[in-house]
């Protein structure tokens, strides 16, 4: 995923700069990065934050940094902000989102003379520049970012910094949100609302769909207005959001007390207790608790102070490590007790298997899953959730391929096994269960789900779950 904050000040912004691009660590996964623009011109410093957190990396940049404009960010994988000199003059520039046309925008971009980009160590181009490489293909900075949202096939947020002021531009159909908050002396812009509370800004307001502002101290000015539709990710109520954050008005805790509430009334379970895998497991399984009665507990913990989440490693075996190491099971909660546990989702299985297997080392009679979202059974093409190689990553299309008995199974067909009222659900369902060794699973319904948000659900993607766009 990736979160950004900036800041246009009329005084010098790279302490709110440093502490609300710091409150977004929890989406970012590789690199953090920190952009100012003041009397000397720009100034950048970007860190690798895999085994050291934001603060520690940056603090001898933010007693050095001086600004009066600031762009930051939390990147899972490519090196940003970039600064960019072009036509337009200098400018520094990150980016959210995800692309898929790579190399057709690419071949674009040579064709109307450009003559190279610089590949990262992976071999890959860096997504951030490309997105400036397309937008500087136009005469101004506002039609080269409608050019951008409209020739990007996935999704792109993005915050661009001039000596004049920060553009901001939210994803042609809002798959992120990018909020608006002010003080007296400064405004900024956030992926997540909380991020400038204890800065002392106040809600000014969340971009729509596409739309384009310009923000300097006094404020924002539209400079393309937003689009009608809208398809932000439900995923960012269920797993990536922060608790205190809100996002179209829906605060994420809350959400996740409903979808508890909305998971223990269609179940018939009657555990010892209801646990939530943190952090993210916890609230919904406070909502189920409260709901159906059966007492809350917490049969382990997680040590955070030295371990990354468990998301970060791009090495398979890496992320089974964390996920296992940081969580300290508390025997005594555990010992001859039947257990409830609510996980956000369930992605390929590894984690969620892991942490049953030591519960019944720990002498749990029982444990019973309920992930709080229905099975993902199709790859996120919109957002950066997993940067899977294959969609057969997932365990819902591995036990689909081998009940099928093929990798290629129709889209007509996936339907089916998305479908929590078809037999194929069913069959889906329990071949996980009894691969990962639950006592019993029971998925979350989309319709539960949705109606947990509470907003209108054609305004939520939800193609991870039924494929629909």
């Amino acid at each position: 995923m990736g979160g950004f904050f900036g800041v246009a000040s009329k005084n010098d912004c790279i302490f709110d700069l440093f502490f609300g691009t710091d409150y977004h660590s929890h989406l970012g996964t590789r690199r953090g990065g920190m952009a100012v623009y003041g009397k000397n011109g720009f100034d950048r410093a970007i860190h690798n934050i895999e085994n050291a957190p934001f603060r520690t990396k940056f603090d001898k940049d933010m007693r050095q940094m001086k600004g009066y404009m600031g762009i930051g960010c939390i990147s899972d994988y490519e090196p940003q902000p970039l600064i960019i000199r072009s036509h337009h003059g200098t400018y520094a520039i990150t980016t959210v989102g995800k692309i898929n046309n790579t190399d057709e925008i690419t071949d674009i971009i040579y064709k109307n003379g450009n003559t190279h980009f610089l590949e990262m160590s992976g071999g890959d181009i860096n997504p951030t520049e490309l997105v400036a490489a397309v937008i500087n293909q136009k005469e101004n900075f506002i039609d080269g970012i409608r050019y951008a949202q409209e020739l990007i096939d996935g999704s792109m947020t993005l915050m661009l910094m001039t000596p004049k002021g920060i553009y901001a531009a939210r994803d042609r159909l809002g798959r992120t949100p990018v909020i608006l908050g002010k003080k007296e002396d400064a405004c900024c812009i956030t992926f997540e609302s909380y991020a400038y509370l204890n800065l002392g800004y106040e809600d000014y307001r969340e971009l729509g769909p596409g739309e384009i502002v310009i923000v300097t101290p006094d404020g924002a000015k539209t400079l393309s207005a937003p689009g009608s539709d809208m398809k932000i990710c439900t995923f960012l109520w269920v797993y990536y959001g922060y608790p205190s954050s809100s996002y179209e008005g829906v605060n994420v805790e809350q959400m996740r007390y409903k979808c508890g509430i909305k998971m223990a009334e269609r179940d018939n379970a009657r555990p010892d207790n209801v646990a939530g895998i943190p952090d993210s497991g916890i609230a919904h399984a406070v909502g189920y608790a409260n709901q159906s009665g059966i007492p809350f507990s917490r049969p382990f913990v997680k040590y955070t102070p030295t371990w990354p989440r468990s998301f970060m490693p791009t090495i398979q075996n890496k992320r089974n490590l964390i996920a296992k190491m940081k969580l300290i099971p508390i025997h005594q909660l555990i010992k001859d007790k039947r257990l409830l546990l609510i996980d956000d989702s369930i992605v390929r299985g590894t984690q969620l298997r892991e942490t049953t297997e030591f519960l019944y080392q720990s002498g749990a009679r029982e444990v019973h899953i309920r992930p709080a979202c229905p099975p993902l059974v199709y790859g996120c093409k919109y957002l950066n959730f997993s940067r899977s190689t294959s969609d057969m990553d997932l365990i819902t299309r591995r036990i689909i391929a081998r009940l099928e008995g093929s990798d290629d199974v129709p889209d007509e067909v996936l339907k089916e096994y998305a479908d929590p009222n078809s037999e194929k659900y069913e069959v889906m369902v329990e071949e996980i269960r009894k691969e990962l060794n639950f006592t019993s699973l029971k998925y979350n319904r989309l319709d539960d789900l949705l109606d947990s948000v509470g907003i209108d659900p054609c305004k939520l993607c939800t193609y991870c779950w039924n494929g629909q766009e």
